[in-house]
């Protein structure tokens, strides 16, 4: 079963553009791991930006976490951002039409 997860960064208000880039930079990178269906960056009118994830696993989600883009990009991250990323991991609740109701 898939796992969606909401990762919503904030950065601080002078590394937004570098913030930024820097996920942009990720993105390639993360969606050759193994086990990544999505992995979606969104940004809020506050300038926080979301990432969508979705993962085949657990397994998959655990494996990115440990894995060198997600290490990278940690480290390209440090010291700019306002706050620890926010992370919501999610369980589907499947309704509706099958291809517009989950994830």
């Amino acid at each position: 079963m898939s796992v969606v997860v909401v990762a919503t960064i904030t950065p601080q208000p002078e590394h937004v553009a570098a913030v930024r880039e820097a996920l942009l930079a990720a993105i390639p990178q993360v969606h050759a791991e193994e086990g990544c269906e999505r992995y979606a960056l969104h940004e809020a009118r506050d300038h926080s930006l979301v990432m969508i994830e979705q993962w085949a696993s657990p397994e998959a989600l655990a494996a990115h976490g440990k894995g060198e883009p997600f290490t990278a990009l940690s480290r390209r991250l440090e010291g700019k951002l306002a706050a620890a990323p926010e992370l919501q991991v999610l369980t589907a609740v499947p309704a509706g039409d099958e291809t517009k109701g989950a994830l």
